[in-house]
C-alpha cells in the first residue's frame, strides 16, 4: 500500500524537477543546463495476478543527447525481494519505451542506502544473466544544509536534505535553515512554501525529527493565523459543516433566508461566529436576526 509518507520523497522530483541537476551532480552524472521532465505511467503490470508499480517514472529530455527514463523508488528499510522488483522495472521500462533506464532509490538512513546500492545479480552457477546497479540518494551523498542562504538558493535540495538526514543529529539544524528559507519564500510564493512545509510534516512524522518542537516546522509560529495545509483543510471543512447546519435549521423551521443572508452565512469561516449563529438559528424569526447581536 502506498502511503502519503511513502510518496513524499519522490514527489519532490515529479513536482519540483529543479532538484534533478544538483542531485545528479552528486551522483556523478552530468546533465545539460536545459532538460525537459515529463511524468510517465508508473504501471508496469503485464498480467493481472502480478501487480507492479514504480513510485515515479520521469522521461528526461536532454538538449545534448538521447532521452532516458528515470525510475524513482522511495525505500525506508530493507525489504526482501525488492531487488527483484527493481530489476523487473528496469527491464520492462527499457523494453516498452526503447530508452535507457536509470533507477534512483531515495533512502532516509545509511543502512538502507548501503543495501540499496547493490549490485543485485540474477544468475546461477557462476553466470550472471542480469545485474542491477541502482543510484542511491541518502545521508551519505546528500549534503547537510544548515545555512539559510544555501537553503534558499536551492530549496528543493534543502528539503530533500532534511528528509535524507531525518534520523541524524544534523536534522534539527537543517530544519531551522529550511524553515527560515521557506519563511522568505512564503512572502513571494506561498503555494511553494505550503507544499514544502506539508511535505516535511508528512514525511518527518515517524522519525526522531518529527518529535522536535512545533516552532521548527509549523506555520503557526512563523506565520500567525496560518496553519499547515492539512490544518487549513480541516478548519475549512469544519466551517462548511457549521454553515450547512445553520442553513438546515433555518430551512426546517421555515425561516426565510434572503440571498444576502445566505451569502453572508456561506462566506463566513469564523468557527466561533458560526457556532453562535447555529445556536441562534433555533430561535430567530428571520435569517437577518442571526447577525443582530453578533455585530462588532
Amino acid at each position: 500500500m502506498v502511503t502519503s509518507a511513502h510518496e513524499g520523497p519522490h514527489r519532490i522530483f515529479q513536482e519540483r524537477p529543479e532538484i534533478l541537476n544538483p542531485v545528479f551532480g552528486m551522483l556523478g552524472i552530468s546533465l545539460p543546463a536545459k532538460v525537459s521532465v515529463d511524468a510517465v505511467t508508473t504501471d508496469v503490470t503485464e498480467t493481472r495476478p502480478l501487480e507492479r508499480r514504480v513510485d515515479t517514472v520521469l522521461r528526461i529530455g536532454l538538449s545534448d543527447g538521447e532521452d532516458f527514463l528515470l525510475a524513482i523508488e522511495s525505500q525506508s528499510k530493507e525489504v526482501a525481494g525488492k531487488e527483484a522488483s527493481w530489476a523487473y522495472y528496469v527491464a520492462y521500462l527499457q523494453a516498452k519505451y526503447r530508452l535507457p533506464v536509470l533507477l534512483l532509490v531515495v533512502c532516509q538512513d545509511r543502512s538502507t542506502a548501503k543495501w540499496a546500492t547493490g549490485p543485485f545479480d540474477c544468475g546461477t552457477r557462476g553466470w550472471t544473466a542480469q545485474r542491477t546497479y541502482p543510484l542511491v540518494a541518502g545521508p551519505e551523498n546528500l549534503p547537510v544544509i544548515t545555512d539559510v542562504r544555501s537553503a534558499a538558493k536551492n530549496l528543493a535540495l534543502a528539503v530533500l536534505s532534511a528528509l535524507a538526514h531525518a534520523r541524524s543529529p544534523h536534522c534539527e539544524a537543517i530544519l531551522r535553515a529550511v524553515t527560515a528559507a521557506l519563511r522568505e519564500t512564503w512572502e513571494t510564493d506561498p503555494d511553494t512554501a505550503d507544499y514544502f512545509f506539508d511535505l516535511l510534516e508528512i514525511n518527518l512524522g515517524d522519525t526522531p525529527a518529527g518529535e522536535k518542537p512545533r516552532e521548527i516546522m509549523s506555520f503557526v509560529s512563523y506565520f500567525p493565523g496560518r496553519g499547515t495545509v492539512r490544518e487549513t483543510a480541516y478548519l475549512e471543512g469544519k466551517a462548511a459543516g457549521e454553515v450547512k447546519g445553520i442553513l438546515r435549521v433555518l430551512e426546517v423551521r421555515g425561516v426565510p433566508i434572503s440571498d444576502e443572508a445566505r451569502e453572508r452565512i456561506t462566506a463566513c469561516t469564523d468557527l466561533d461566529l458560526l457556532g453562535d449563529w447555529l445556536e441562534r438559528a433555533g430561535a430567530v424569526e428571520s435569517a437577518e436576526e442571526l447577525f443582530t447581536e453578533t455585530e462588532v
